[in-house]
């Protein structure tokens, strides 16, 4: 979920369910009749209008790739009809933490620098680091890691490359302007473009696919995913009874089959078989009332939704193999009319994470995810739009309106364990409690005593500045029902070592992994 600048009571859950039983779209008409020609929101509202059209409805994760991602108009890729200016901060669409406070940036590079040394890289730095971060936003995070990491001269000397995976050539290019400077020429390579940090000479090489990165015994990876799983595209499947086959007919010469019922033992009746179908993405039609848009409406005066949900007449190949990769969803196909929220893309980055870090001759290196979503139970409802720091309808202003929907973390935990045995993973913790692990409190107090001591600052000065780091760093730690402490999540994914070591930020202590190393099993 991407944190809205000013937050409406009661706007970080949906009001009321997404989704609820409907008929299938079976007979639904996709042709308009042709008194005028129909007017949409964006162009990309359009093109998959006729998409639908000629190939009936898509998956949900469809639709939203399109919006987020796609060549024609998408949210972070498109051009066509994009608003100008900046998604991230106070004028975009949504704020983020790293834009909140410098704080959280850093805590993240003392996380890094801590697992490192916790690994026992201080005193045996074998292999040179490769620091990547998946969805790096405007850079900010990524600035803020550098130059806390660099206050670690050990570990910032072993870094070999930072890798930005972005799919985005227009945040690929704000991020460069921001590392590397606006002069900094980007140099074409084998897996994207290269460039040189302003401030430390690393190599930064952005590339749009975390699996074109080298992978290899010479290197230790160290991913950073923050608020990158939640915009990943969903399926959205829902169960429903199927039809009990027709009694058998009767032969000739046989008993009538009423009489042989009776003749038989009685039996406790069986429930009815269910199944799990697809929710797909349909166009509206003019003058009818769409069902499943979500609980939030266009912000936009005379922008209905465009588009909306309904339940495939058949199941569809997602629908017969997702739902049943994980025991998780078997009870819940049981009861008819129960919906479940399936991300496949974040199963595939959790098992490349995982088999980066684990699967080598020597497990090495650390993932950190942080995000927003489900601590153990199962993701429903969970699909909203943003804009303009407002939760809004989903189905409209396609490719103008950020797509978003809860982590389900239970699912990235086991996809990362089942990709390599090599791996252990901890958490998810709220955001609160990793923070303050790893001593947020304490790096704000130095900062305000940094403050107090400047004498070039008047005493309002001083004042306003000390009143604003205290608000961020408190926001970001706030454990209200609508504060970002207990909504976000953290979570680890570090080499197996049988449980004996917990990472910094949840339950380990830096000075007993370092006493302890890497390879002792006592």
């Amino acid at each position: 979920m991407r944190l809205l600048f000013t937050p409406a009571r009661g706007c970080t859950r949906l009001a009321r369910p997404l989704f609820r039983p409907v008929q299938s779209f079976r007979g639904l008409s996709l042709t308009v009749p042709r008194k005028e020609e129909r007017k949409w929101s964006t162009p990309l509202a359009k093109e998959l209008y006729k998409a639908i059209s000629a190939t009936g409805p898509v998956p949900l994760a469809t639709y939203m790739r399109m919006c987020l991602t796609g060549d024609l108009g998408g949210y972070y890729t498109g051009d066509i009809g994009a608003k100008e200016g900046d998604h991230f901060g106070t004028k975009g669409d949504f704020i983020t933490s790293p834009e909140i406070s410098q704080c959280f940036g850093e805590m993240i590079g003392i996380w890094l620098v801590a697992e490192w040394m916790s690994q026992g890289r201080l005193t045996s730095p074998s292999h040179r680091i490769q620091l990547i971060e998946i969805g790096p936003g405007r850079g900010t995070l990524m600035a803020d890691i550098l130059r806390t990491v660099h206050r670690f001269p050990a570990f910032a000397s072993s870094i070999d490359t930072i890798y930005m995976v972005e799919a985005s050539r227009e945040l690929a290019k704000r991020q460069k302007n921001l590392l590397c400077g606006e002069a900094a020429p980007l140099i074409k390579t084998e897996i994207g473009q290269s460039s040189v940090c302003k401030q430390n000479s690393e190599t930064i090489v952005w590339t749009d696919s975390i699996t074109a990165i080298p992978n290899d015994d010479k290197t230790i990876p160290f991913v950073v995913a923050h608020e990158f799983f939640d915009a990943l595209p969903i399926h959205v499947f829902q169960s429903v009874s199927t039809p009990s086959p027709p009694p058998p007919t009767e032969a000739p010469g046989e008993a009538p089959a009423a009489e042989q019922q009776r003749a038989k033992p009685k039996v406790a009746k069986q429930p009815e078989p269910t199944e799990w179908r697809e929710m797909l993405v349909a166009p509206v039609q003019p003058g009818t009332t769409p069902v499943n848009t979500g609980a939030f409406r266009s912000s936009e005066p005379g922008l209905p939704s465009e588009f909306q949900l309904v339940l495939s007449s058949a199941p569809t190949k997602q629908s017969l193999y997702m739902p049943e990769a994980s025991s998780r969803y078997k009870q819940l196909k049981k009861v008819p009319g129960s919906v479940i929220e399936i991300c496949p893309d974040a199963a595939f980055y959790a098992g490349e994470i995982a088999r980066r870090i684990g699967d080598g001759r020597e497990p090495k290196g650390a993932a950190l995810i942080l995000d927003y979503g489900t601590e153990s139970t199962i993701p429903i409802n969970s699909l909203r739009g943003i804009r303009e720091h407002k939760f809004v309808d989903p189905f409209t202003l396609s490719g103008l309106v950020d797509l978003s929907a809860d982590v389900d973390f239970m699912a990235v935990t086991e996809a990362a364990l089942e990709a390599s045995e090599g791996v252990e993973v901890h958490g998810p913790v709220c955001q609160a409690d990793f923070l303050e692990l790893m001593g947020i409190k304490e790096r704000v107090a130095m900062l305000v005593k940094h403050i107090k001591s400047d004498t070039s600052a008047s005493a309002s000065e001083k004042d306003e500045k000390i009143q604003n780091i205290t608000e961020a760093w408190k926001r970001l730690v706030d454990r209200g029902p609508n504060g970002m402490g207990k909504l976000y999540k953290a979570l680890a994914i570090i080499p197996e070592n049988d449980g004996r070591r917990a990472p910094v930020g949840f339950g380990g202590d830096l000075a007993q992994a370092q006493q302890r190393g890497p390879t002792d099993k006592n």
